[in-house]
């Protein structure tokens, strides 16, 4: 095997970090797009751009507004090009699992029907984000311990 062909090989093994990253980023991004599909987010004719009174619910279950539905987009495309390399996949589940974690907290703190609560959120939401957030960083945290990059002579990583 000569040298390009082992290097093309190696460069299309995926690691569980980017597999990971890959799988979450491509939900996150058919969540994004079923969130703008009429019958599969209920009363669609309702959704507003952002705030609470949005009665959109992805699945009849999730409150969702078109800005809403563009974060779900944006953490799909940050997946998708952070599962590229492993680091950059631990980043993006450690950080996507913190974020989720914040919107939790807010959801928690922010009432459902308060102005503040732009995006929108509701209960359902709110279950979901602790879910995903907890999910997202354990992912990021069990599978980066199981990565060690390889290391030349001299210490660096490769």
């Amino acid at each position: 095997m000569s040298h390009t062909s082992a290097q093309t090989t190696s460069t299309r093994v995926k690691s569980a970090l980017q597999k990971a990253a890959l799988t979450l980023g491509a939900i996150f991004l058919l969540l994004g797009i079923l969130g703008f599909i009429p019958g599969i987010t209920t009363n669609y004719d309702a959704m507003k751009f952002a705030g609470h009174t949005s009665d959109a619910k992805l699945f009849g279950l999730f409150q969702v507004s078109v800005l809403h539905n563009i974060i779900h987009l944006l953490l799909g495309v940050a997946g998708l090009a952070m599962a590229k390399t492993s680091s950059l996949a631990k980043a993006f589940l450690i950080g996507g699992g913190v974020i989720s974690l914040i919107m939790w907290l807010y959801g928690l703190f922010v009432g459902p029907t308060s102005g503040a609560n732009f995006v929108p959120f509701n209960a359902a939401d709110n279950w979901l984000h602790l879910v995903l957030g907890v999910v997202m960083i354990g992912l990021g945290a069990l599978l980066g311990r199981q990565h060690t990059p390889a290391r030349t002579s001299r210490g660096r990583a490769v």
